[in-house]
């Protein structure tokens, strides 16, 4: 989503496997609830890159579409890129309590549906939320026990040298740019885990370990660990 101007498991292989090896979420009970993994980063960093080899290597991760009131461009689909949906609908959605975070940038309104979240979450589905710094607030407030990640660059001349390889940014834009980048950095502290994007291939190895360490947690595995330690019935 863009920044906004105004804000209302997996078992491996080995170490070494393949990035696009599928990973598979291991079987829980039925009543087990999905992890919500929340991500940002400035502009220029990789982060879509990096979800993508992410999505590649966990089948069962699901992946939230934002719903926008703004047009679609050419290239862009409806449900892929975004959920084009009308003012009036978007509006009556945020009456109605629909969206987790939501923003209005240039008077159009942008934000994450929270019954399809919920949808997921509930029948045991891990979600990925790909949001700026101020929707991953909102969602915090919402989900205390979601996990956060801010992907980093190596150092700000590393991201400038990549924003000016996109050969699409003028002098005014790259500033405007590295601006905005200094100040969505100095949020950083408050995400759980830190990723440097250093090269794509140790980024994706740190992003799988977050999401399997997430599978490994007492809290993640208390139902099967319930099992262990109950007493056995009597015969």
């Amino acid at each position: 989503m863009p920044t906004p101007t105004s804000t209302p498991v997996p078992v491996l292989a080995s170490a070494s496997a393949s990035a696009s090896e599928p990973i598979s979420t291991p079987a829980l009970s039925k009543t087990h609830r999905g992890l919500l993994f929340v991500v940002s980063a400035p502009s220029g960093v990789g982060k879509t890159t990096l979800i993508r080899a992410i999505q590649g290597s966990w089948p069962d991760l699901r992946y939230s579409v934002s719903c926008t009131t703004r047009p679609p461009r050419p290239s862009e689909q409806d449900g892929v890129d975004y959920h084009f949906i009308t003012h009036p609908e978007f509006i009556a959605g945020i009456r109605a309590g629909r969206f987790v975070e939501w923003a209005e940038v240039h008077g159009q309104y942008y934000g994450t549906d929270g019954d399809r979240l919920e949808e997921w979450l509930a029948a045991g589905k891990d979600v990925l939320l790909d949001i700026d710094i101020q929707g991953a607030r909102q969602v915090r407030c919402a989900y205390p026990d979601a996990s956060t990640l801010f992907i980093l660059p190596p150092s700000m001349d590393v991201l400038t040298e990549r924003l000016q390889g996109r050969g699409t940014e003028s002098p005014e834009q790259l500033a405007r740019r590295m601006a905005a980048a200094e100040r969505e950095i100095l949020e950083a502290p408050w995400y759980d885990y830190l990723i440097v994007n250093e090269t794509l291939e140790e980024a994706i190895a740190d992003f799988n370990a977050v999401l399997r360490a997430s599978h490994c947690t007492r809290a993640y595995r208390a139902a099967q660990l319930k099992a262990f330690l109950l007493p056995k019935a009597l015969p």
